[in-house]
């Protein structure tokens, strides 16, 4: 059966969203991220699309942006393929990465635009990953917020308030932190992972040479392992049980924190 049109924004405008295939964790370690935005700012400039927000989520990642001089197509090629390269070369690994269509919606109006934005924002906050929305390193909030680094941030805060700066960041503040029931286009995840696919997750994400390794760890640094093992690459409890001899009890005390 062919595929659906990808449907179009009259405003060019789209929330993506981009998974690895088969769940591949995307992002292994600070490098990965910083790489990958990188490779954002790169074609931000080459392409001239304007970038509202990203979020990088371990298998996968959020972004918001406007199409400037190349169709989005295009952009997600350009980045994708000069991402995949340099992270096959550092892992050592041949072929895809990406599962192979990433999914976009239009975003037509502003009023759903900042639902997405916020949506986006607090990805890591709705997966437990962090309790601070601002906190979390690998997204652009803070480009709105403090310094600003690579985000267009004029079209935004002026939604907020045009005629005053201050007055705007303090109101996206107060938007993006609110609590609400929004909810956008996502990703489900469809397959639990083998113990393969984990172990090798386990390995690389907590630097350690065996699952079991993660038991000599500080209790601080391990639980902050675990909790990410759970919430942001989606190992199953027995999963992390069986595979790190580190009871049930230890990592459900963890994950309800």
């Amino acid at each position: 059966m062919p595929r659906a049109s990808r449907l179009k924004s009259e405003s060019g405008i789209y929330h993506i969203i981009m998974r690895g295939i088969n769940r591949q964790t995307l992002f292994f370690d600070d490098v990965d991220c910083t790489k990958f935005i990188q490779t954002l700012q790169k074609y931000r400039d080459i392409c001239g699309y304007k970038l509202y927000a990203y979020c990088l989520m371990g298998n996968h990642l959020h972004l918001l942006l406007q199409e400037g001089t190349e169709p989005l197509e295009n952009v997600m090629r350009r980045i994708c393929g000069s991402y995949v390269f340099w992270y096959n070369k550092k892992y050592d690994r041949i072929g895809y990465l990406f599962q192979d269509r990433f999914k976009s919606e239009p975003v037509e109006d502003d009023t759903y635009f900042l639902v997405v934005l916020r949506y986006i924002f607090q990805n890591p906050l709705r997966a437990g990953i962090t309790d601070n929305i601002k906190t979390y390193k690998w997204s652009n909030y803070k480009d709105y917020i403090e310094k600003n680094q690579m985000t267009d941030i004029d079209f935004v805060l002026n939604l907020f308030n045009a005629m005053n700066r201050e007055k705007a960041v303090k109101n996206f503040i107060e938007y993006i932190n609110k609590e609400n029931s929004d909810e956008c286009m996502d990703m489900p995840e469809k397959r639990q992972l083998t113990d393969e696919e984990a172990m090798k997750i386990i390995e690389l994400y907590c630097n350690v040479k065996n699952g079991i390794d993660l038991q000599k760890i500080e209790i601080e640094k391990r639980d902050a392992y675990l909790r990410r093992l759970r919430n942001e690459h989606n190992l199953s409890i027995r999963q992390i049980e069986r595979l790190t001899g580190i009871s049930r009890g230890i990592i459900q005390k963890i994950q309800t924190r």
